[in-house]
């Protein structure tokens, strides 16, 4: 922990240096009003209706942040007319003004004092629009966003259905200041400056540091550009000076080359070393821009059928998706948030994080940075085709590479996600994605996802890796299918890189039972945590033996909103998170991955929200990664006590329970310390479930 707070120190003294000696970025959340559409005219050509019942906001905002989580389609999609008037002084005369989105849902047009100075669309990628021409100094300035979240089928994602694209300003907007010459600020959002790593070992790694230069008057301007890398703890380890004569007629890029020695490398969770690349450009010895980047030196290698190697030696991927809206709050999330999701990331022990299905927070990507969380990033090119997105997804990988190109963290780009006919149209499609990856990033893999399973579907194997998400037991087949799957892929496609995508089965809290079989039709309203649990023993089982499945992604670490949806008796809600919507209750599966992958010790009785037992006989489930555990029945220890899936995993069956409460209390010592579980539950008599539940029993056997 103290070595990352350094590294946050380090990289945070690399933002002050911005505004102490170069452009001066300013946040510009404050002051905003918000008027929520439709309107018949634009309201900005009818005074009346413009001026009146605007509602004090502080971004980050959606206006979407109860209703796309509530009932099932029925949400706002639609506009809204963010205003703000500020002051802009006579200091900025002869100076760059920008204003720098990080997202807006999900198409936007930007007006200052009337004239339109930029348009957007894609709810995920940041965009940065000059503003200078269009300001009044010493003046008030009013500034107007109008967004627009309604799905369109030149814009991905083209519906609201696997999530909803909430509408609004909801990640910070920023104020930037630079001289006439600069490292641009307008190429697709970018930080301007590209790092590039080639042959790294432990010896010696070769770095190309790439900066765009910008020259915003109509002179030609003699600069210097000095390229700087420091360690984690603040040294000078190499610089290098190029004179340079930058002409007003477009975009200019310059490179500097370094060779260091003995680096110290990113190690992922282990080691997240990280040094810092410093680009200043100069104009007679002063400074008068500066970007600051992170440097993780590190080489990822997939061989297919064995694993995933960082720096040449085997690296587990504990792998889980996130989606980024939190229960009240929608996506409009602060730094708080995101950092809270991280900690149970990292508490589970997950090594690597498929961000799903969308571009999220720059903040979160450089967070993951200094975790040493090795992350798939992807576009949402999801769930269905309409033939008229293409070069909106084109434009949104490009921004998503260009504004994430220097995370050490991002190992992928996802280019597409279950989608499919017209199957030669998205095969063509993807195959253009991986194309223009390769040619903005050529030392990144790229990644499609398909949910049918199999090789030979027609839009697979386009992209470096071949996703698959598979629901065995949930939307197809039985649980025990998903061995002789991986099995029969091992077998006919043993040069496929291979990675399980999504795997996972629902669990609404209030839903129990003992009774549980082999699969369960999703689409009835019984979705017992227990099956969920289930489910998660057996795969993650099964996934740790076949390295031939590169990394695998539980899907999801929260629940998250399906404004479209109205499933397992909750409206507008997937409940295949690990841990509640609202981030307040973890399940039983997210303490059955952390004993599997966490080093921190656990003990874990499982369901105890499962009190009133069904059935008298009945087994309990312990998860220890520190031992066997001793399990005591109402004060007497319980005998016969039997591994189960994997090494954590202790199991008793045929346990008797007595009328009325039992407690049960699990024990294990690990270096002379205690540890204990407890739980209680309640037996009345046996029990049978609703005409519902039994209805399901029917259909699938076991139950």
């Amino acid at each position: 922990m103290k070595n990352r707070m350094i590294v946050l120190l380090f990289l945070l003294a690399g933002v002050i240096a911005n505004s102490t000696f170069a452009r001066d970025v300013v946040s510009f959340n404050t002051g905003w009003q918000f008027k929520r559409g439709p309107f018949s005219v634009e309201p900005m050509r009818a005074s009346q209706q413009w001026e009146s019942k605007w509602e004090e906001v502080t971004l980050p905002h959606t206006w979407n942040a109860k209703d796309m989580q509530q009932k099932a389609d029925a949400f706002y999609e639609g506009t809204g007319y963010y205003r703000k008037r500020h002051f802009f002084g006579n200091e900025l005369a002869g100076k760059r003004v920008f204003l720098r989105f990080e997202g807006v849902g999900a198409c936007t047009e930007v007006y200052v004092n009337g004239k339109l100075v930029g348009t957007h669309k894609g709810g995920y990628g940041a965009f940065a629009f000059e503003i200078g021409t269009a300001l009044k100094l010493d003046a008030e300035n009013e500034i107007v966003v109008k967004a627009d979240n309604t799905a369109r089928p030149d814009v991905i994602p083209v519906n609201h259905s696997l999530f909803g694209v909430y509408g609004g300003i909801y990640r910070p907007v920023w104020l930037i200041t630079t001289e006439q010459n600069n490292i641009t600020v307008t190429d697709c959002a970018s930080p301007g400056v590209y790092i590039t790593q080639k042959n790294v070992s432990k010896r010696s790694a070769d770095i190309t540091v790439k900066v765009k230069l910008d020259n915003g008057s109509l002179t030609p301007a003699h600069l210097v550009l000095e390229n700087s890398i420091y360690t984690q703890e603040g040294k000078k380890v190499s610089s290098r000076s190029l004179p340079l004569e930058l002409t007003p007629q477009g975009t200019q890029s310059y490179t500097s080359t370094f060779k260091l020695s003995n680096p110290h490398l990113w190690q992922g969770r282990e080691d997240p070393y990280l040094y810092k690349v410093v680009s200043r450009l100069l104009a007679d010895g002063k400074v008068i821009d500066e970007i600051a980047q992170p440097l993780g030196i590190r080489h990822y290698e997939i061989v297919a059928g064995k694993g995933f190697y960082l720096n040449g030696e085997k690296y587990p991927m504990y792998g889980v998706t996130r989606h980024q809206d939190w229960w009240g709050l929608g996506s409009a999330l602060t730094n708080r948030e995101h950092d809270f999701d991280l900690a149970q990331i990292m508490d589970i022990g997950a090594t690597t994080v498929r961000f799903a299905h969308y571009q999220q927070s720059d903040y979160l990507y450089s967070r993951c940075d200094t975790l040493g969380l090795i992350i798939w990033a992807e576009i949402p090119f999801v769930n269905r085709v309409t033939g008229y997105e293409a070069e909106n997804a084109q434009t949104q990988l490009r921004e998503l590479i260009r504004q994430s190109f220097n995370h050490p963290s991002i190992y992928v780009w996802g280019v597409h996600n279950e989608v499919y006919q017209p199957h030669e149209y998205t095969a063509s499609l993807t195959q253009s994605l991986h194309d223009l990856a390769k040619t903005e990033d050529p030392d990144r893999y790229t990644a499609a996802v398909n949910g049918y399973g199999h090789a030979e579907h027609p839009v697979n194997q386009n992209a470096d890796i071949q996703g698959m998400n598979r629901y065995f037991g949930w939307y197809e087949k039985k649980l025990q299918d998903i061995e002789p799957w991986v099995e029969g892929l091992e077998k006919n496609y043993p040069w496929q890189k291979l990675m399980l995508t999504e795997y996972g089965a629902d669990a609404n809290l209030d839903h129990q039972t003992e009774y549980l079989g082999d699969a369960l039709n999703w689409s009835k309203p019984f979705y017992p945590e227990t099956f969920q649990t289930k489910t998660h023993e057996y795969q993650w089982s099964v996934i740790a033996e076949h390295p031939y499945i590169i990394a695998s992604y539980l899907w999801n670490m929260f629940d998250f909103a399906v404004p479209m949806w109205s499933r397992g008796s909750v409206p507008a809600r997937n409940l295949k998170g690990l841990v509640t919507f609202d981030r307040k209750i973890k399940k039983d599966s997210y303490y059955w991955y952390k004993a599997n992958w966490s080093k921190s010790p656990v003990l874990y009785l499982t369901q105890r929200r499962n009190s009133d037992r069904e059935r008298q006989q009945t087994s309990v489930t312990v998860y220890s990664n520190i031992g066997t555990p001793k399990v005591y029945l109402n004060g007497k220890e319980l005998a016969g006590i039997r591994k189960g899936y994997t090494d954590v995993h202790y199991v008793f069956d045929e346990v008797m329970l007595e009328k009325g409460k039992n407690k049960i209390k699990a024990v294990a010592i690990q270096d002379g310390k205690e540890y204990v579980d407890e739980i209680e539950w309640n037996y009345s008599g046996e029990k049978k479930r609703d005409a519902d539940a039994r209805e399901n029993k029917k259909e699938h056997a076991g139950w």
